[in-house]
């Protein structure tokens, strides 16, 4: 791609931004090299690159690249055996955490994407342990760590200590016997050794080496003789340190120089993905979308924006080009946006073949062109003797010899800059020799002669920037199929000028022009009144949808004021049932007690009472009071049960009692057999059972019509009922065959007679199927406060098609 191009196209404000957005060096460097790619396949793999930081960026948040410094010289150095500087050092180290840091973020878990990015984060890596063996040495650019090695440590001690006893002995000598010879009661430091400051006459009194003199020669910077001992003794353990320092620093830089291939990798490919996730974030700051990549020489950009103009102020065009035209021809007054248009054609192409994202909507595409031209702009040239036009035609020239069907054209003002007549002929043949050889071209121009042309010749299309008259202000909409007016007539009018003039200046127009004029007017009224008609249409779609909106969320808040009175009514029944079956579990515990003991009259009359006094409550509450019996007529039989019909499972009726039971054993010799009614077994005789018609064939509860009628009884027929319910519950309920719903209200019922009748656990048959029974059942078990742990059936309970409950201790 010429460089020309990019310039006159501002391609290199494009690049500025990109930098910004870089951290490293390197980065920023791959930036400012950026460039059209000439080749399909890495401009897709480069927007895909791009696409894929972007994914990363909106999935996991922004990364940064910050601490990635150019390190290839001194692990260069390192690797041939020298020894690195403290400020080196920790630059690796800053590389190393950046590396852990932006590996993390690239192999974040099982969540991480498998992209076009994913083989750059795997290659990396981190030796945590350098970097942190570097920071533990290393504290800053200025200090070494005490502990970075134990020698050094000690000497550091040592050093201290000698110190301390310098200034401990000098401190003495200061406020005793020194004193009168002092200038000023201080220690100080010349040449590294701690001297005191002594009056020049009193020289001879204090036995020393003289290390300085004021300017003035009246005080001596004498080192007493007393401490010079122990200030050699400072300076050697200096020098051992300052020589362990050096082999701490040797010894992190071999380590380094042992890395040295991995650590250039790593700085390889953190500076290229600084570069890809730059032109990520320079997406997401212009909004912009991957644009699709064709070789058919076709261009199809939707809501495209100029991206470099306030994105606040920029106005969005819809522009194609080679799908069912070679060459647009664009028309309108100055400053309507003509010349902007063209840019942002042209810019956005240079950036999709540069592999980066173009601000524009979804589904906006761009083709693959080898070259792209383009004369816009004044560029006369006083040191080249050019005019305005000669500049333009010289590009022209150029232009014309160089491009072919792979190369996109663009001309603003293509003919200007002289005499119109010539202008125009000129402009109208340049565009046709491209036309006729199939090059895709855009131009932008005020002749009359070219919108004619556009008319007149297939696959050439006319294209105008759209002008509000009433306003004097360009709309900047670029409206393809319509050939544009110079308005200058209209213009003019509203700017004052006297209509005589006007007059004057139409009748010096020619007919033909005229009349071209006159049609160009018409047609754009008539595209003006079609916009007013869609624009009403679209509000009236509008408001249908917000009438639509409102009627919805009517009907939703109506559901919830239902649905509120429901479970209102639904709670006030539940305490009625709660306070019912409270009486019901203490009636029981006594019917147990009495069990126990021959006295079941006593029991009966206990029951009797406690039936009269539920009936009280249901009639004070509008309820029906229960029935004498618990068993309708019609499902009973008349008393005394025949030998050969008994059998285990069957439902039974105690006629003694009133209670309802099941048979658990066969007849003896006697007659008498066992009945199970709830938890309590009773041995009664054939003579005092009768049969109940429910079509019981075997244990646990038969038919999902019996289920429906036992939780109908146990709410509906009253606490008497709920009562007899208790005395006969099923250690088993089958769900088999109902809905979820209906299932549901059955193993609700159920559950709440189960744990009033003192039963340790239950068996819920739900079938295995496709399952929704049994994870109805698991989620209700999860949530019922009276249950202590629930499993499915292990082999021989049932597998899967059963849930065992267990209940909590009353």
């Amino acid at each position: 791609m010429n460089d020309k191009v990019l310039h006159v196209l501002e391609f290199d404000r494009i690049i500025e931004k990109l930098e910004s957005h870089a951290s490293s060096e390197r980065g920023k460097t791959l930036c400012r090299a950026l460039r059209p790619y000439e080749d399909i396949h890495e401009i897709e793999s480069s927007q895909t690159e791009t696409e894929d930081a972007l994914k990363r960026i909106f999935a996991s948040g922004s990364i940064s690249f910050s601490g990635i410094y150019d390190i290839t010289r001194q692990i260069k150095t390192a690797e041939a055996g020298g020894a690195l500087s403290p400020r080196e050092l920790m630059n690796i180290a800053s590389l190393l955490e950046a590396v852990s840091r932006i590996q993390s973020y690239g192999l974040d878990g099982e969540e991480s994407p498998e992209d076009s990015l994913s083989d750059r984060f795997r290659c990396l890596s981190a030796d945590g342990f350098l970097a942190k063996e570097i920071r533990r040495c290393i504290l800053d650019e200025d200090t070494i760590a005490d502990d970075a090695s134990p020698d050094l440590k000690s000497i550091r001690r040592n050093l201290l200590l000698s110190q301390e006893k310098v200034h401990g002995t000098l401190q003495s000598l200061v406020n005793g016997s020194l004193k009168t010879y002092l200038m000023d009661t201080v220690i100080t430091m010349r040449n590294n050794r701690y001297c005191v400051p002594v009056r020049s006459e009193y020289k001879s009194q204090v036995p020393g080496m003289v290390h300085d003199q004021s300017s003035s020669g009246s005080t001596l910077f004498i080192e007493p003789q007393a401490v010079v001992k122990l200030n050699n003794d400072i300076r050697e353990l200096e020098l051992k340190e300052r020589a362990e320092i050096q082999e701490i620093l040797r010894n992190l830089s071999l380590q380094c120089g042992g890395s040295a291939e991995a650590i250039i990798a790593d700085y390889t490919i953190l500076t290229e993905l600084d570069f890809i996730f730059a032109k990520a974030k320079l997406a997401v700051e212009m909004n912009a979308v991957r644009p699709l990549m064709n070789t058919g020489e076709i261009i199809r950009l939707r809501g495209a924006r100029h991206p470099l103009i306030d994105a606040k102020k920029v106005v969005p065009i819809d522009i194609r080009l080679g799908d069912e035209f070679d060459l647009l021809i664009i028309t309108g007054p100055n400053t309507g946006g003509k010349t902007v248009s063209l840019k942002t054609v042209g810019l956005l192409e240079l950036m999709g073949l540069s592999g980066l994202h173009i601000p524009a909507l979804d589904r906006s595409e761009l083709s693959f062109f080898r070259e792209i031209y383009a004369d816009i702009g004044d560029e006369q040239s006083i040191e080249q003797s050019l005019s305005t036009f000669s500049s333009h035609m010289t590009n022209i020239v150029a232009m014309l010899h160089d491009a072919n069907i792979t190369c996109l054209c663009l001309f603003d003002e293509l003919g200007a800059g002289t005499d119109p007549t010539e202008g125009a002929a000129l402009a109208t043949s340049v565009l046709d020799y491209l036309h006729r050889r199939s090059i895709r071209t855009i131009a932008t121009t005020h002749y009359s002669e070219l919108k004619e042309y556009a008319l007149t010749t297939s696959w050439v299309e006319n294209a105008c920037c759209e002008f509000d008259v009433e306003s004097l202000r360009p709309t900047y909409r670029i409206l393809v199929g319509v050939p544009g007016k110079s308005n200058a007539f209209a213009i003019s009018k509203r700017l004052g000028l006297p209509d005589r003039i006007i007059e004057d200046a139409k009748k010096r127009i020619s007919e033909e022009d005229e009349k071209f004029e006159t049609l160009l007017s018409s047609l754009e009224q008539n595209r003006s009144e079609l916009e007013k008609k869609k624009r009403e249409i679209s509000e009236t779609q509008a408001e249908i949808q917000r009438l639509q909106q409102d009627l919805d969320t009517g009907r939703q808040k109506l559901e919830e004021s239902r649905n509120r009175i429901l479970s209102s009514a639904r709670e006030e029944a539940k305490n009625i049932l709660s306070e019912a079956k409270a009486t019901a579990d203490e009636s029981l515990r006594k019917l147990q007690k009495y069990a126990d003991g021959d006295t079941v009259r006593a029991a009966e009359q206990e029951r009797t009472r406690i039936r009269e006094s539920l009936a009280r409550a249901k009639a004070q509450d509008g309820m029906p009071a229960p029935s004498e019996s618990q068993i309708p007529e019609k499902d009973r039989t008349k008393s005394g049960l025949e030998r050969k019909k008994a059998r285990i499972g069957m439902d039974v009726l105690i006629v003694s009692l009133n209670l309802k039971g099941v048979i658990q054993t066969l007849p003896d010799k006697s007659g008498n057999l066992s009945v199970r009614c709830g938890i309590i077994n009773y041995k009664v005789s054939l003579s005092d059972l009768a049969e109940i018609n429910t079509g019981r064939t075997g244990y646990g509860i038969g038919s999902r019509k019996q289920v429906k009628g036992s939780s109908d009884s146990g709410d509906s027929a009253g606490v008497g009922s709920g009562l007899s319910k208790a005395m006969t519950i099923h250690t088993e309920l089958k769900l088999i065959g109902m809905t979820a719903d209906e299932a549901r209200e059955a193993l609700a019922s159920y559950l709440d007679d189960a744990y009033l009748s003192h039963l340790d656990s239950v068996r819920i048959v739900h079938g295995k199927g496709s399952g929704v029974l049994r994870e109805m059942v698991k989620n209700y078990l999860k949530n019922c406060k009276y249950v202590k742990e629930f499993r499915l059936g292990e082999y021989g309970e049932g597998d899967a098609g059963v849930t065992i409950v267990k209940f909590k201790n009353k």
